[in-house]
């Protein structure tokens, strides 16, 4: 006979548990929610952008597992003590957010202090810290960099700007650094011009000598440049021993090669043909930094040559036009190549103004692409898209009434020498002249 005490303890332990909810577990969610609010509204608060903000903890855990009071301290310390732009310190974090560490900023707010009177400028603070986070380098490092650098006859200036352009020059020893300035000496560069290479490029500290200077130098001579131009031209623009071996051959090679009109070519090789290679070189640099690839670089090159002539900035201009403003990806370049090689205030500009008033109206009836509106000539442009519409002639400029065309010919001397007309009154007087004689007579 079963107990009644016995059943009811049977019942109890072949009842099933009781849910017990699991409240640490949802504490630590609700509080690694509270902290990841918190830590976007601060970065939010130092002009970091709300865009970027989830792919950006979600690649750095270890912010949210940070202490949030030292997050904050370190970011005002990066815009305070540091004087680091906001704008700085959130290209600073997003691409070495290990400087938000407040100990390693600790040590150098600390180093930093013993070099007030250098008068380092925001920026290379900037540099250092993003260079020294990545290779573990301390402040003391950093000092040993300053006096050795002191120490070779740098000035201020250099130092301060061979710090911020190749902060890895604190990783390399006096001697390797000594190397380099014999090596740029014994080409014939004198001290103080050694001093200039640096200011002007001091990623040339991080060159191999062997590997990549020689060779390079050794090139020029096999193109039958003199040590002396080479070396003046160095003097004068120092990123020429930036140039990887074979850059210059290949841009000579297609200098020579353009079928280009006379007067072109002889502007290209005004200053010398080193000099006009080295141009070439830069621009097909320039192009390739808008993510077009060498060949079409010097595909556009070949084409359109009036490329070669303009500078830089303009070109740079250009390409920032067509991607931002007209919409287009930059790969369009090497359909249209001309499009670079045409002045972009009196032709681009007013085209594209003429273009987006005349789609706005509805008064186009299909699509005019870039071809269309760089290809055609002026006048064939006015003919279709301006004097259709008169309101347009002030956009375009060319052929308005407004502006006076000036001949581009000298007067034929046919005109020059063209009799002039009579006076249609002249038949009247000679006939009363005739009548008076007749009288007399």
């Amino acid at each position: 006979m079963v107990r009644p005490t016995e059943t009811l303890h049977h019942l109890i332990a072949s009842a099933p548990t009781p849910f017990k909810p699991k409240l640490r577990f949802l504490s630590s969610n609700q509080s690694l929610y509270r902290k990841q609010i918190s830590l976007t509204t601060l970065l939010q608060r130092y002009g970091f952008p709300p865009s970027q903000l989830q792919t950006f903890l979600s690649r750095n855990h270890f912010l949210l597992n940070s202490n949030l009071h030292d997050t904050e301290k370190s970011l005002g310390m990066l815009t305070s003590s540091f004087k680091i732009p906001h704008k700085s310190v959130v290209s600073l974090i997003i691409d070495c957010p290990g400087v938000l560490d407040f100990d390693f900023l600790k040590r150098w707010e600390f180093g930093f202090s013993k070099f007030a009177d250098l008068g380092v400028p925001p920026l290379l603070i900037k540099t250092v810290l993003e260079h020294s986070k990545k290779f573990q380098i301390d402040p003391d490092r950093f000092n040993e960099t300053l006096k050795v650098l002191k120490g070779l006859g740098f000035s201020e200036s250099t130092t301060r700007r061979v710090l911020e352009g190749f902060p890895g020059v604190i990783a390399l020893k006096e001697c390797e650094i000594h190397r380099r300035i014999q090596f740029l000496m014994a080409i014939g560069i004198p001290r103080d011009g050694v001093d200039r290479v640096f200011n002007s490029f001091p990623e040339v500290l991080g060159f191999g000598i062997e590997n990549r200077l020689m060779p390079l130098l050794n090139e020029f001579k096999d193109l039958g440049f003199s040590e002396e131009l080479v070396r003046k031209e160095i003097i004068r623009e120092p990123r020429i021993l930036g140039m990887e071996v074979g850059e210059l051959s290949r841009s000579l090679d297609l200098i020579r090669s353009l079928k280009c009109r006379e007067p072109i070519k002889l502007k290209i090789f005004s200053k010398g043909a080193f000099r006009a290679g080295f141009e070439v070189k830069l621009r097909v640099d320039c192009l390739c930094k808008h993510r077009l690839i060498r060949r079409e670089a010097f595909k556009i090159l070949w084409k359109e040559p009036r490329v070669i002539l303009y500078e830089i900035d303009e070109i740079e201009k250009k390409i920032d036009f067509i991607v931002k403003t007209v919409g287009l990806n930059v790969g369009c370049l090497v359909d249209v190549p001309e499009y670079l090689g045409v002045s972009f205030e009196k032709q681009v500009v007013p085209r594209y103004k003429v273009i987006e008033y005349l789609h706005a109206k509805g008064g186009l009836g299909d699509e005019v692409g870039l071809k269309a509106m760089i290809k055609l000539s002026r006048r064939r442009f006015y003919n279709l898209y301006v004097k259709p519409y008169p309101e347009c002639e002030k956009m375009f400029g060319r052929f308005s009434g407004d502006v006076q065309v000036k001949n581009q010919h000298p007067t034929g001397l046919w005109k020059l020498l063209k009799p002039q007309q009579r006076d249609p009154d002249s038949k009247e007087d000679v006939k009363n002249m005739k009548s008076i004689m007749e009288g007399l007579v």
